[in-house]
This record gives C-alpha cells, structure tokens and sequence, in this order.
C-alpha cells in the first residue's frame, strides 16, 4: 500500500479521517474550556454588527488575528454559543492539514507520503490544538502555510526533481564541474498563490512568521546551495514577515501582556531556557507521553551549565550531520532544521503571554511536529519498496498514537476533567488550581472552590485576582471576616488594586462598618470617577449615616453616568422624600 497505487488512495483518506473522528469525537461533543470564554462566550465583538470593521483595523482583542477573528464572527452567526460547531470547525480544519500534509510529502518525493498524513492527525501533540476551540489560530493557520508551501514547491519547478549528487571525490587529477539538475521554469502564478497563502496564514496566527527561512532552507536541500534567484524570490516573505512580526510583537507587549510582567531572566537565562524548550519538544514529538495542558515551569533564573548542555548536544548533531549532507544528511538537517526554525519564536528569547503560566506548551509544537513526521516518513521510505515492513510498522505506532490520543481528548470534555487532569500531573500548576477554583466557585460548589483557591494562593501569594475571587467566594458562604481579610491582604500586596477596594467597602457596609466603606468608595471614585454603581454604592452609604444631602448628589451622578437605572432611581426618591422634597 504505497501512493503509487491510486486505487489505495481512498482507502488511505477514509483511514485519516476515520482516526481524526475517532480521536475527537469527545472533544467535539464537550464544553468550552480555559481562556474560550475570552474567544467566543465573552467576545464583544464577535456580536457586534459592526465587528468585521474593529476586528481588521484592530480597534479590539489582545492579539492581531484578523482573519481567524473573522472566522469566529461568521461562525458566532451560525452556532451562538453553542461550543459544538467550534470543536467540529477545528477538527474539519485539522483532517484538512493531513490531507495537505500527504501532498506535500508527495510532492517533496516521499514514497509513503500518505503515512505522513496519518501520523499527523493521530500524533498526541496536536490534541491540545484541535480539542482547545481557543487555539483555532492554530488549525486555521496550518491548512493555509501547508498551501503557501505546496505552492512554492510548484513555483520553483524542482519538485520531481532529486537532490543534486555527491561531489566526486577529490584526487590529484583535474575533475570537471558537477552538473546542475535541470529545471522546469518558474510559474508566476503558483508564485503569486504561494504569497497570498502566507499572508493568510500569518493574518490567522503569527507563528507562521519563520516560512520565509523554510522556503531558504528547501532551496538549500533541493540543490545544495541559496541562489541569488531564491533570494530574491524570497523578499516579498520576508516582508510580510517582518510586517505582521512587529504587529504581534506590539500587540502583546502592549495589550496581551498588560499589566503583568514575563520574568524571563537575561540573556543567559533565555538562551538555557531556549535548549532546554527545543530538547523537550523534540522529545515530545519523538515519544508523546506525560502531556499536560500546563507543564512544570523550570527555574532558569540564574541558569544552571547543565542547562546548557541541550545545546552543546544540538551543535555536535549539527556538526556531524554536516559532514553527511552530500547523502541522507542533508534529508534530516532540513527536516530538524524545518523543526528547530518553527520553534524559533516561542523558546523564549522573546517574550509572550503564555510565558507567564509555564515555559512549554503542546499547542506551539503544532507546526514543529511536521517536521518530525516528515523525517520519520522519509525515514521509512528508505526500505526497500517490496517490503511491507514500513506499511506494517507505521500503521502500529499510528494505532498506538491514537489510543494514546483519544485518551488524551476525553480530559478536554469539560473544565472539571480538564483542571483535574492538569493538577494530577502538575500540583504546582497555580493557573490550573485557580481556573478549576473559578470555575466551582461560578457553578455553586463553593466549598469545594475554597480549598482551590488556597493552594492557588499558597503557590502564588501575590496573586490578586485570586485573592479577590477568593474574598468573593467566602462572602458567598456569609464567611465576611475572612472575605474582608482577602481583599485587605490584596491592597497591602497594590493599594491601588481598585477590584479590592470596592469589594472591601462592600463588606464594611454590609458589616455596618459603614464609615470605612465610605473610605474605600471615595477611594475607589478618586481614581475613577465614571462608575455609576459605586456613586450608587457611595449614595447608600451616606443615607445610612444620614448624611441625606451628600446621598441625594451621588444619586444624581450615578443618572447622570446610568440613566434609568430603577435602584439608583427608587434610592434617589427615598432620599429626596426624607428631605421634604
């Protein structure tokens, strides 16, 4: 069974899909989970008749994804809220890359190239990508790059073509010049298409920044050497690179990223830290067992030498690799270089958002991993043809990755199993303890969310989110001493921590400790003098100790801010009527 065999073909494409439908069928059927609330539940703009217009020029969200945004405006227009058709989007979109990854394969000259498809949709790492409807930048992107790539490949006429033979060996006699392949000429068109995809790609998620340097690096394994003419060829992708990598750059360090700042270390420490994440995501690519949503965070501040052998490992690879490259070399330095390059922007010499959580995640060895897969087809491509050993072989690992898999997409069902799993496999996870807290806190099992919220707090004290949903779950349970004592540590750790200072004086009113509730509203209003609520808040304050006049101006200020709302209003009349008025 290989491809060329055409009368197989259906027989391999209904086995891709059958394995995606397999794997995903519970995450398809599951709720939303993490930061998904942020993509769709919550998403202003998403609603908004008028969200095409801000999503494009970028006048909302945290991060410059206009075209998967776009995806998700249209999409909110057939399923609402509803996280079936997001999850069943994902999965379609991800069965997709298989198919395109087989092709690509082909086109590269794989003799199994199908298995590469197979690998793919099967593989673990990819499930946090496909089951998390949040990571639809990632399912979106790959389809897209995997058309920029195929597109080239048929631009640069090179396809049938096989490498370029070893150089004859040297001796003392005059030797002539090693031919060049021939080629078939360049096609403007598949140019043309190969540009307009990456640009897709990149408007749907900037990880894809490094294709630019894949397409180099493909020049290079094609024919030994970067041309001029590739070089040129090349610029227009660079362009939209750079472009668009600024634009990312600026989003999360201005919005993504605000207030809260990513300790990464210096240089030395961002440089260990960059080994020590490429080494463990080739070995979760290699043998993809132990995944978590969220891994251990190492401590690389200030780095340990053992944290620098990774690298010390990677260049002696390299280097011998080097000397293989006029033969089977040359076939895994571009695949591990394909690797290593897609990784470049997320190991952590530049910062980002997720860096704050843990240093490593599944979801950005989703590019990577084709890589690996690529130089594991090839791999078995290398034995003899008449064997089905390979065939054999690849379909057992494909099985073993499926059930490891499917296994895998059963913990993104729900926020429960999904907060439950992470912990088992990483107690010192603060953001799993505190998401799985919220979470029960938000469904009525209360009790069961105070002992979350102290071990999130006992992992991260200065953490004044939890701090304050904390105060707000022990005021539920009438607990309000030590509801008003999180709020209190929370202002010592930022007094000006105004979510605390307005639950604080809610507690004080409610615990007729009313002068100090009006401190903490007047405090609150002093820096923002627009919330209506709180002038409403403040006006109950200052009725309850009769101090009528003042209540009637706050009253008035909050119609002002809140025109109709029916409690300000009632108050209001209570007031002026005990005034006379």
């Amino acid at each position: 069974m290989n491809d060329a065999s055409p009368k197989w073909s259906w027989l391999k494409a209904a086995l891709i899909l059958f394995a995606g439908a397999y794997i995903f069928g519970p995450a398809i059927g599951g709720g939303w989970l993490w930061d998904d609330n942020q993509e769709v539940t919550e998403n202003a703009v998403l609603r908004d008749p008028d969200g095409l217009v801000k999503i494009w020029t970028g006048t909302a969200g945290a991060d410059y994804f206009p075209l998967k945004t776009t995806v998700q405006w249209f999409a909110w227009r057939l399923w609402g809220d509803s996280p079936a058709g997001y999850h069943a989007l994902s999965v379609l979109l991800h069965i997709l890359s298989a198919f395109l990854f087989w092709r690509l394969l082909a086109k590269l000259g794989l003799r199994l190239a199908w298995i590469g498809g197979l690998l793919f949709v099967v593989h673990p790492v990819v499930v946090e990508s496909v089951a998390w409807a949040a990571e639809l930048k990632n399912t979106l992107s790959m389809p897209l790059l995997l058309l920029a790539m195929i597109a080239y490949v048929n631009y640069d006429g090179l396809a049938s073509l096989p490498p370029p033979a070893a150089p004859p060996p040297k001796t003392g006699k005059a030797r002539g010049k090693t031919p060049t392949p021939s080629k078939e000429p360049r096609s403007p068109n598949w140019y043309g298409l190969s540009l307009v995809f990456f640009l897709l790609a990149m408007l749907s998620k900037s990880s894809v920044v490094m294709f630019p340097f894949v397409i180099l690096l493909y020049c290079w394994w094609k024919r030994g050497r970067i041309a001029a003419d590739d070089l040129r060829a090349s610029v227009p992708f660079f362009a939209i690179s750079f472009g668009l990598g600024v634009v990312t750059f600026w989003f999360q360090h201005h919005r993504a990223m605000q207030p809260e700042v990513v300790l990464a270390g210096g240089p030395l420490s961002r440089l260990a830290g960059a080994g020590l994440a490429l080494a463990f995501y080739l070995g979760k690519c290699v043998l993809p067992v132990g995944l978590l949503p969220i891994y251990p965070r190492w401590e690389i501040d200030p780095p340990s030498m053992a944290q620098f052998a990774p690298w010390l490992v990677f260049a002696a690879a390299v280097a011998w690799l080097w000397t293989k490259r006029a033969g089977w070399g040359r076939d895994v330095l571009f695949a591990l270089g394909f690797f290593a390059l897609n990784l470049l922007p997320i190991l952590g010499f530049v910062t980002i958002t997720y860096m704050r959580i843990t240093w490593v995640a599944d979801h950005f060895a989703y590019l990577s991993l084709l890589g690996v897969i690529g130089l594991a087809v090839a791999g078995l491509g290398r034995i003899r043809p008449t064997s089905q050993i390979p065939v054999a072989t690849a379909l057992v690992v494909a099985a073993a990755l499926a059930w490891e898999s499917r296994a895998y997409a059963e913990n993104f069902q729900d926020e429960i199993a999904f907060w439950t799993y992470t912990i088992g496999g990483n107690p010192g996870a603060w953001s799993a303890h505190y998401n799985l807290a919220t979470y029960l806190a938000h469904h009525g099992q209360l009790e069961r969310a105070v002992g979350e919220f102290e071990e999130t707090l006992r992992l991260r004290p200065a953490f004044l989110d939890a701090r304050l949903n904390f105060g707000n779950t022990l005021a539920n349970l009438g607990r309000l001493p030590e509801a008003a004592a999180q709020f209190e540590d929370a202002l010592r750790i930022d007094p000006n921590y105004l979510g605390a200072h307005v639950n604080l004086g809610i507690i004080y009113f409610m615990a007729n400790r009313v002068p100090e509730a009006i401190a903490q509203y007047e405090e609150v209003l002093r820096v923002n003098p627009g919330l209506a609520d709180i002038h409403g808040n403040l006006g109950d304050a200052f009725f309850t100790e009769h101090r009528v006049s003042e209540a009637i101006s706050e009253y008035e200020e909050a119609l002002r801010l809140k025109p109709g709302d029916a409690r300000i209003q009632t108050n209001l009349n209570i007031a002026r009527q005990a005034l006379g008025q």
